[in-house]
């Protein structure tokens, strides 16, 4: 009898439990992004985390100029670096210059007043090796007149990303002539796929075009420099009814441009560097564009609908894995705007931010930095995809540390430190780029221990522990190294010769940033906890280092910026950038340094006294990550729309900064991070969802998340 009486009890449950499991296709759907028309800042990208290829409203890259002062319609792979030909024979050497700290020369590789020969090595390093744009596919469409097609003749757009299957499809007409194009990324390969219906195919009005820019080697490549005095060769090597193979040779790197079409086509050279696939016959024509480096061996080029269904198996595998948050039924009207950015930066943040090298800071979309990737800004392109139980995700690049491992230990030797110092500006090769603020930041010499830790959360053995224990250890060793012992307080301190994750004060005065500290501490306890667990004896200059590390310095009951700006909060400067002060208890979780009603009194001095119109996308994250570990969910959601122009998101999802910089993908990772702390929590809450009011005016069902330390 109570056998009978308990299955409709269990019955209830299991329906109950079903009921709550959020609708993922549902949710991701809702956010699909609709395009009307050209808008500069609402380009779309596919592809596949080392692969991205963004488009206009064509749904390929047809218009490049128009875009360039926008969201650049770049082609990017991870592996596409090339360098210049270095006839003046400049020596890494002639970066450095000395600097006296700790009683020793140290040198750093910074550009020297009044040393021309050391401002050209300088230069020619930052500029060098340069991540490219490998090729720009558009459409060539042909108008009645003649002429060809420009921006305002393209009529009637409608374009919508299905975010579920990663297929962008654009439809607009010309000369009253419709025009259907379905673009997709392989999720496994560096190609796209692209489908086109129209009577304009079959009046051989529509044409593909293919030209391959020259680099800039400036801070930015928008991909649309069509001259230049290097002698690359861009020749049609192969190619007979259906195929073709483009080799494009430059100074440093010669890959190929693999071309396959159905039906009738061919492939013309119009000049250098200039192609055009030239359909007929039909009124559909399919095109797969595959970029590879150079090879000898035979590469199968994947037809259009083997491109399209990678992306929408690939995809469909990416929603239904890890964690998901729905706002649905909330009634404070940013709830939706929240939903619309946590999905668009899921895209875009898998899109650009999943290879197997650090992304720069705009992904793969055009470069920023000459396309050089920030070790202090991999936190934020990364650290989510732990905590919304995807850590797969972020392991993807930590065997590049590995790769590098020699080159961090060669800097820290060149120094005269210990073990491991992890660069901050460089490139796939994990080479040191010249740099008068960068080179002095420490705060991304933790971060390697961040990302084990989260690897040994997602898999808590000792496997876990072998794999990176290595260069956990090495980085504390540098740690522990850097820190300088000051016999007169008896303490340690770090610095002089930093410069704080807020850019703001000069190294060679600057000691004892807050956040750089009691980063230290939490970084050297979980290098000593990995050491226990290993059964490894722990080094007492860890421990001594642990012990008397300075405290978190103090002015008038509030942490200052560093204990070496006593008037942190008094110089407008000071107020400026990064509110890394923050950090301190948002980023980090509470450490023996903490004084939580200090760090309260902190942010309500931040909150009320900086001068938010100068800071930068990850800043409102990160003040809603302190915010929330403060217990002021309030707080949280109010730092997560400011009104800034830096705290902007547009169409697409990406977070814009300003015109020299029109997207931002920290900011992305930030957001991410955040509503996965607010969601989950983090260690030693109980709470459920805790960043979130708690007045009825938010409803979030969550599911999958990970709590943050």
């Amino acid at each position: 009898m109570k056998k009978i009486l308990l299955l409709p009890f269990l019955l209830c449950v299991i329906a109950l439990a079903a009921q709550q499991k959020i609708d993922r296709k549902a949710l991701v759907t809702r956010h699909n992004v609709q395009i009307s028309a050209i808008d500069t800042l609402a380009s779309l990208t596919v592809g596949n985390g080392v692969f991205a290829f963004t488009v206009d409203a064509t749904g390929l890259q047809t218009f490049p100029e128009k875009y360039a002062k926008g969201v650049p319609l770049g082609t990017q792979s991870e592996w596409g670096w090339d360098s210049y030909k270095n006839t003046n024979g400049y020596k890494f050497s002639e970066t450095l210059k000395k600097y006296k700290q700790y009683g020793r020369d140290i040198t750093y590789s910074v550009q020297e007043k009044g040393a021309p020969r050391n401002n050209e090595a300088v230069n020619w390093f930052r500029q060098n090796p340069h991540l490219l744009q490998l090729g720009n596919l558009g459409f060539e469409i042909t108008k009645k007149d003649g002429t060809l097609a420009k921006p305002e003749d393209i009529k009637s757009i409608s374009q919508n990303l299905n975010l579920w299957t990663g297929e962008i499809e654009s439809r607009f007409e010309v000369d009253g002539i419709p025009v259907t194009v379905l673009t997709a990324s392989h999720q496994e390969k560096d190609a796209i796929g692209v489908r086109v219906k129209s009577d304009l195919v079959k009046q051989n009005r529509l044409k593909v075009r293919l030209r391959i820019p020259f680099p800039t080697a400036e801070w930015a490549d928008m991909g649309i420099k069509w001259e230049g005095t290097q002698g690359y060769k861009s020749t049609l090597a192969q190619k007979n009814k259906t195929t073709a193979v483009i080799t494009h040779v430059m100074d440093s790197i010669s890959y190929d441009i693999h071309l396959k079409w159905n039906g009738n086509g061919q492939v013309k050279k119009v000049k250098d560097h200039y192609f055009v696939v030239e359909p007929s016959g039909s009124d559909t024509f399919e095109l797969s564009c595959l970029f590879g480096i150079t090879s000898k061996k035979v590469v199968a080029t994947p037809s259009f609908v083997e491109i399209q269904n990678s992306s929408i198996t690939g995809w469909k595998r990416f929603w239904e894995s890890g964690a998901a948050v729905d706002f649905s039924g909330s009634t404070d009207v940013r709830a939706k705007e929240l939903e619309r950015r946590v999905i668009l930066s899921q895209y875009l943040t898998k899109v650009q931010c999943t290879g197997k090298v650090p992304p720069q800071e705009t992904g793969l979309t055009y470069n920023s930095w000459f396309g050089k990737p920030h070790l202090e800004m991999h936190w934020w392109h990364g650290v989510h995809f732990a905590l919304w139980n995807r850590p797969e995700l972020l392991e993807k690049s930590l065997p590049w540390y590995q790769k590098v491992f020699g080159k961090a230990k060669k800097l820290a030797e060149r120094q005269g430190f210990e073990g491991a110092r992890w660069q901050k500006m460089t490139d796939f090769a994990g080479d040191e780029s010249p740099s008068s603020v960068g080179a002095f930041l420490i705060w991304q010499q933790p971060h390697f221990i961040t990302y084990a830790d989260l690897m040994y959360r997602a898999k808590p053995t000792q496997e876990t522990l072998k794999l990176y224990g290595e260069r956990v250890f090495e980085t504390a060793n540098f740690m522990a190294s850097f820190a300088h012992y000051d016999s007169k307080m008896d303490r340690y301190l770090l610095g002089p010769g930093v410069i704080p994750a807020q850019e703001r004060f000069k190294a060679m005065e600057t000691f004892n940033p807050t956040y750089e500290l009691a980063y230290w501490n939490w970084a050297l306890k979980t290098a000593i906890s990995w050491k226990k667990k290993m059964n490894q004896e722990v080094p007492k200059q860890w421990e001594t280092v642990l012990a008397k590390l300075s405290a978190l310095p103090i002015k008038d009951n509030v942490y200052l910026a560093t204990e070496s700006a006593q008037d942190s909060y008094t110089n407008p400067e000071f107020k400026t950038d990064h509110p890394s002060v923050l950090g301190t208890f948002g980023m980090l979780p509470e450490t023996s340094l903490l004084d939580k009603k200090i760090m309260k009194n902190t942010f309500d001095l931040v909150w009320d006294t900086w001068s938010w119109d100068k800071t930068w996308g990850w800043d409102f994250p990160m003040t809603a990550m302190c915010a929330a570990r403060l217990g002021m969910p309030e707080k949280a959601i109010d730092a997560l729309f400011m009104n800034i122009v830096t705290n902007t998101y547009l169409k697409n999802g990406h977070n814009y900064q300003s015109e020299r910089l029109t997207l931002y993908l920290p900011g992305n990772g930030g957001i991410l991070t955040a509503v996965a702390m607010m969601c989950a929590g983090w260690d030693g809450t109980s709470e459920e969802n805790p960043g979130f009011p708690k007045d009825g005016t938010w409803k979030v069902k969550s599911e999958g998340f990970k709590k943050m330390f």
